[in-house]
This record gives structure tokens, C-alpha cells and sequence, in this order.
């Protein structure tokens, strides 16, 4: 039988293809850090609209219960919208062919005329609150639900008030899916989504949509739903969001979304809830200890010998009963120059009233810093900590101010602006301001309708490098003296003007210069370099 030859080939050992990019870093299922870290991000209806209600519970309780969650909504609420965003209107004089003297005559006529509307408690459907008002319930609400509404409403003018335009401010939580058999989603246990029966759209989280995705009404319940205190039936309104004939909005939902099919907004604390929430209980801890450890308090205990027995000691003392109290603490006092003789084998012991707590301070710190980092509001300004350098601290406040800015810009293109532009179309329709061709041409309704708005200033720490900076930006024409008057003071600058310009005729009809009033002693002495006084 022949032999076979077998043939013997050298296995070649070649390495295994490895991933590249974020698969042996952050996407790694292999790293011992990550194998049980797997998140899933899904749609708007998973990740927020589910969580929706948990998040504004959780969030309004963080916002009046705890102190940190109440500064970070009501520094926000302050520096953002404060005493009301003014309107500046800028009507695009160019684009109207009008000269700059009549925009600002026009100008002045419609903040008058608006002012007479706004502040007024008569914008106010329920007639509690004027325009000014209203901005810091909407902008707080909003903070604190994700979202708010402002729905246009009408009443009939009266002679004290020629307009009829009435807005309502509704709570983030009246917008929801009408709770109706015909309305059911089946398949969705969560309550997201919902249907029109009537024309087939989708309902997510009370926002009625088209099969484009656009949002066409809003679903308003006459109360919270579920709640407890009421002598009404939950029922729902649509609302729809646009005018069918002029597409002017019915509706204004003032709300920061993130990602592109988001029809609701998050609440602001989302983000920090849970270290709001553990830093609230280790400071309700850290301060039960302080309290129970600020107390005084003396144990009486046996004091047993080797000469006898605990209950020979009992004995001895008229004890009968071993659970009885060693000593009836009744007959002695604490006190300065007092002095108390105890039975035989009883001992005294004090509770150890130290309280050293040095780590709160250090760790709530850090947690407070992480929290303000994620609101973007510096931990100086949310906990109005300046203990710093001034660098330091102003370093923070302009952190600050850029989101202040930031999320007024927001607020404003959400609220304030809408409101005017409608405002300002029933003020040309009834004639109280004239505005050629408003109704004509969208771009001139557009240029008419322009408008700056202004709030509270940023604090200032060093007045005189304020003023140079403004100064300078004035000079190198980077920004105007109206704009640096608004954003510093908060004032007009034609209203001072024409004060500074009072001033000065009331200073010379009395005799006084303006270096004068400011100084007294300027004009009748002068300094020289040399610190020599000229008469």
C-alpha cells in the first residue's frame, strides 16, 4: 500500500481587523467602562414626549422647593426679561422711502400709542396683568414647563381703550391630547400621540400636525387635566393655529426647541434635576445633623464594679426593676454653681456635641458649579457669590450676559414681537397710525413692522471702564449712542436729551454751569499739573 505524503503547510497567523474611529473609544462595547453603557437616543415622542409630564412635575417643585433650582429660574427671569422688554420700533427707512426725521416721528407716535395698550391691564383677557407683566409670567413659565402659550383674543373696544386685541396666557400643561375614545392611538401606551378623527392628522402631545409635519392647531383644555380642585369637566378646544384668511397666528408658543421635529419644549432644570435634587436632601441632611448635634444632652449610666453585681447596685440604689430609669432626672438641674450628688454606681456621659462638617461647603459647591455650567449661568452669578477678583467676577457676568442676551433674543422673536406686529395691524386698520402701503406689500409691512427690544441692563462693577468702553464703541462707530443708552440705562436717548437739554436752561436761568452742578468748586479754582491752585 502506497504511503501517502502528507503535506505540511505553516499556519500563518494574521492579526484581526480592528475598528477604527470611536469603536475603541466611545463606542466601544469592549471597554470594561462601557460594556453596560448602552443608551438609546430615539425620536421626539420616546425621549420627550413621553418623559413630558414627569419632567414639569419634577421641574415646578425643584422651581419653588429648593433654593438653588428657585435662584436659577428667577435670575434668568430678572436679568433676561425684569421690568418688561421695551419696543424701539426701526421702520427700514430706506425700503419706505421716507426720511430719517419722519421714521423717528413715526416712531415716537407708535411706542406712545402702544404704551397706551400695553400698559394697560385691558390687554390682559383677564384684566390682571399689563404687557410688562405678562413677559415675566410667559418667560418664567416657559422656563419652567419647556413651553408656554399666548393665544390672540378679542373684545370690543371702549372709549378708554381703542383696541381690541386680548391675550391669554396659558400654563404649558393645558396643551395636551384630548382624552376621547375617538382620539385613541392604538399601539401607543404613552398617551403621545393622538388623532383627529374629523381629518386624519396626528396630535402629538396636544399639537395638532399635517401629513407634512407642519403644526396647523393646538388642543386646549378648559383645566389642568386630572385636576383635583375643580367643579368642571375637562373638556378641549382646538384652536388653529393661523388665521384661515390673513395667516396671521392665533396662537404663540414661546418654547427653545433642540432638535427638528420637536413639538415641545423641555423645562429648563431637565438637565439638572437630579443634582438639584440630591443636593437639596444632603443639605436638608447636613443641616438635620447641625440641629440634632446644637443639642445638650446627659446620660445617666451604670457604673458597675467588680465588688458586685449589677443588680446588687439596683439594690443598693432602691432600684426593683432592672428597666427602670437608673436616677429620676427630675431631681437634678444643670446649671452655673450647681451642684449634684448621684447615687452610688451611677455615671454621667454627654452626648459629643461637635459638629464638623467640613466637607459640605466644598462638595455643594462643586455640585452648584456643575449646575450652573449646564444652565450656562456662572456659579458667581446664580448663587450671587463675588468673592473673586474683579476680572474674576467680571469675567463671569459677561459669561452670564451672553446668555441673558441670548434667550431674550429668543423670547422676543417668540412673544413680544408677534404681539406687536398684530398689535400694530389693528392700529393701521383703524386708522390711529398711518403706515402707506402696510397692506399692500409684504416687504413694506415687513419694513414698518421693525422693531429693537431692550431690557434690564447688565450690572455694571466699574462704572468709569464702562462708560470708556461705551465711548469708544460709540467713536468707532461699532454701535450708536441710542443703543449704548438702552442696553446701559435702559432709557431713551431722545428722552435725554431733551432732559439734558431742561437741565441746562433750568442751571443757566439760575446761574449755574453744568460744571457747576456736577462740582462746585470748578470755576473759581483750577489745578495745575504741578498741584499749584491758579486763582
Amino acid at each position: 500500500m502506497a504511503r501517502k505524503n502528507k503535506k505540511f503547510s505553516a499556519k500563518i497567523s494574521t492579526p484581526s481587523a480592528k475598528n477604527s474611529g470611536y469603536s475603541e473609544g466611545g463606542a466601544s462595547h469592549n471597554n470594561k467602562s462601557l460594556k453596560g453603557y448602552n443608551p438609546k437616543k430615539l425620536g421626539y415622542k420616546a425621549d420627550i414626549g413621553a418623559n413630558l409630564s414627569t419632567l414639569r412635575d419634577r421641574s415646578a417643585d425643584l422651581a419653588i422647593n429648593t433654593p438653588v433650582g428657585t435662584a436659577a429660574i428667577n435670575t434668568s427671569t430678572t436679568h433676561t426679561v425684569g421690568a418688561g422688554l421695551n419696543v424701539f420700533p426701526k421702520p427700514k427707512f430706506q425700503i419706505l422711502g421716507i426720511s430719517a426725521e419722519d421714521t423717528r416721528a413715526w416712531a415716537r407716535k407708535v411706542r406712545a400709542e402702544f404704551d397706551l395698550w400695553a400698559e394697560s391691564k385691558d390687554c390682559d383677557i383677564y384684566r390682571k396683568n399689563n404687557l410688562y407683566d405678562m413677559q415675566s409670567i410667559a418667560y418664567q413659565g416657559y422656563l419652567t414647563d419647556g413651553d408656554s402659550f399666548t393665544v390672540f383674543r378679542r373684545k370690543p373696544s371702549t372709549p378708554d381703550m381703542p383696541y381690541t386685541l386680548r391675550l391669554q396666557l396659558i400654563e404649558g400643561n393645558r396643551v395636551s391630547n384630548p382624552l376621547t375614545s375617538s382620539t385613541y392611538v392604538t399601539g401607543d401606551p404613552t398617551g403621545v400621540e393622538a388623532l383627529n378623527p374629523d381629518n386624519g392628522n396626528r396630535i402629538l402631545n396636544g399639537v395638532e400636525i399635517d401629513t407634512d409635519g407642519a403644526i396647523v392647531a393646538y388642543w386646549v383644555s378648559n383645566q389642568v387635566p386630572g385636576e383635583p380642585i375643580t367643579s368642571l369637566l375637562t373638556a378641549w378646544a382646538r384652536v388653529e393655529a393661523y388665521g384661515k384668511r390673513t395667516s396671521i397666528p392665533n396662537v404663540l408658543q414661546i418654547s427653545n426647541d433642540t432638535r427638528p421635529e420637536q413639538y415641545r419644549g423641555v423645562p429648563y432644570l431637565a438637565p439638572v434635576i437630579e443634582t438639584l435634587k440630591q443636593v437639596y436632601r444632603y443639605t436638608n441632611a447636613e443641616l438635620t445633623s447641625a440641629i440634632i448635634k446644637s443639642y445638650f444632652a446627659l446620660f445617666f449610666t451604670e457604673a458597675v464594679t467588680n465588688s458586685g453585681s449589677l443588680n446588687d447596685m439596683l439594690a443598693d440604689n432602691g432600684v426593683d426593676d432592672p428597666t427602670e430609669p437608673v436616677v429620676d432626672v427630675s431631681e437634678y438641674n444643670l446649671g452655673p454653681g450647681t451642684l449634684n450628688a448621684l447615687p452610688k454606681g451611677v455615671d454621667v456621659k454627654s452626648v459629643d456635641a461637635s459638629n464638623a462638617q467640613s466637607t459640605f461647603e466644598v462638595f455643594s459647591t462643586q455640585l452648584i458649579k456643575q449646575v450652573g455650567a449646564a444652565l450656562n449661568q456662572p456659579y458667581e452669578v446664580l448663587m450671587k457669590n463675588f468673592n473673586s477678583s474683579y476680572s474674576a467676577s467680571r469675567a463671569a457676568m459677561l459669561q452670564a450676559w451672553e446668555e441673558y442676551k441670548l434667550r431674550r433674543k429668543w423670547f422676543a422673536r417668540d412673544f413680544c414681537q408677534p404681539i406687536y406686529e398684530v398689535w400694530l395691524m389693528e392700529a393701521v386698520a383703524n386708522g390711529r397710525i398711518e403706515a402707506p402701503g402696510f397692506f399692500d406689500d409684504p416687504l413694506i409691512r415687513k419694513a414698518w413692522c421693525n422693531a429693537d427690544w431692550f431690557g434690564p441692563t447688565m450690572s455694571i462693577l466699574d462704572p468709569v471702564k464702562d462708560m470708556n468702553g461705551s465711548t469708544l464703541r460709540v467713536e468707532n462707530g461699532v454701535s450708536t449712542r441710542e443703543r449704548e443708552a438702552a442696553e446701559m440705562t435702559g432709557t431713551d436717548l431722545e428722552e435725554n436729551i431733551a432732559q439734558l437739554a431742561f437741565e441746562k436752561q433750568l442751571m443757566e436761568k439760575y446761574g449755574m454751569g453744568l460744571a457747576d452742578a456736577v462740582n462746585p468748586s470748578v470755576g473759581s479754582k483750577s489745578t495745575t499739573k504741578g498741584g499749584e491752585e491758579d486763582e
